[in-house]
């Protein structure tokens, strides 16, 4: 019989609990579950009023992968839900706001990726983005490189820039925007990719062309695209052991001298919560907010 839990109120079946998702580490799915309710006060403001895709992979890393944008089907009613402009006309998506809808969506077994805007201005961006990807055999210590030099040069357009692992392999730069238009935004993030591939010719390609890329760390500016999403901070990723988007201090980047340094799994989250607080909040600061040069 599946459990019923409450959940601030609401009542949620959760399922297959002791069913492991990552092999490699015997991480099941209760604990993604923990997880995700133990880490809410961090991750649902970075969540909250942003349509959500879900990359589900309710068997594991090892199973199947597949991207869901529309309303899963069964989706409860008191889950908000909205409707989003896109180039194939408008989709009703879910926006996650609270906890009980948080544990919803977790149950589904997904990692959460989120727009550069928020529902009620879809298209202005309220963030800017990079997400630097390294060819082998570069790694995520050439990534943090990269990351040094672009966050002075947002900073000379008094534009600050805080860090996260992808929980993959590479790493995101995020950065608080008074709403501009997601193609303006997309334009300036190029210009700068641009410049940091001249700056750096021999680590750095803006280009996608994967010809290009092995041992570079390719500067991803496309991501500020109105229609792109980006892994949202603290979800968890569908790896070979429950790695996080997980936040990280510019004296980790700065002191990144190995691919190892900068991996955070699952229960590293807690900890570093309690050590450093929400890395990313300053995000969430509208004082923080600025505008594009």
């Amino acid at each position: 019989m599946t459990p019923i839990t409450m959940v601030e109120g609401r009542r949620l079946a959760l399922s297959n609990l002791e069913k492991v998702l990552y092999p490699a580490t015997a991480f099941t799915k209760g604990e993604v579950l923990h997880y995700y309710a133990t880490t809410a006060d961090a991750l649902l403001p970075h969540l909250r009023d942003r349509p959500v895709s879900f990359l589900r992979y309710p068997d594991g890393p090892d199973g199947q992968v597949f991207f869901t944008k529309n309303v899963p089907p069964g989706t409860p009613d008191w889950v908000t839900t909205a409707e989003v402009p896109r180039s194939e006309g408008p989709a009703r998506m879910v926006l996650v706001q609270d906890l009980p809808s948080l544990v919803w969506a977790a149950n589904l077994v997904t990692e959460f990726h989120t727009p550069q805007w928020i529902v009620d201005a879809p298209g202005e961006a309220d963030r800017l983005v990079f997400d630097l990807d390294p060819g082998p055999p570069a790694t995520i210590v050439e990534c943090c490189r990269v990351a040094l030099w672009l966050r002075e040069r947002l900073g000379e357009d008094g534009i600050d820039a805080y860090a996260k692992t992808s929980g993959s392999k590479g790493l995101h730069l995020l950065a608080a925007l008074r709403p501009a238009p997601s193609a303006r935004v997309t334009e300036y993030a190029k210009e700068l990719a641009v410049a940091a591939e001249k700056a750096m010719p021999r680590l750095v390609v803006h280009r996608m062309t994967r010809s290009l890329r092995p041992g570079k760390v390719f500067v991803d500016w496309s991501q500020n695209a109105a229609r792109k999403t980006t892994a949202t901070p603290y979800t968890l990723r569908a790896r070979a052991e429950p790695t996080v988007s997980a936040p990280v201090t510019w004296e980790e980047v700065e002191d990144c001298g190995s691919p190892g340094r900068l991996v955070f799994l699952a229960p590293d989250i807690a900890p570093r919560l309690q050590d450093h607080g929400d890395l990313m909040a300053p995000l969430l600061d509208p004082r923080n907010t600025a505008p594009l040069p």
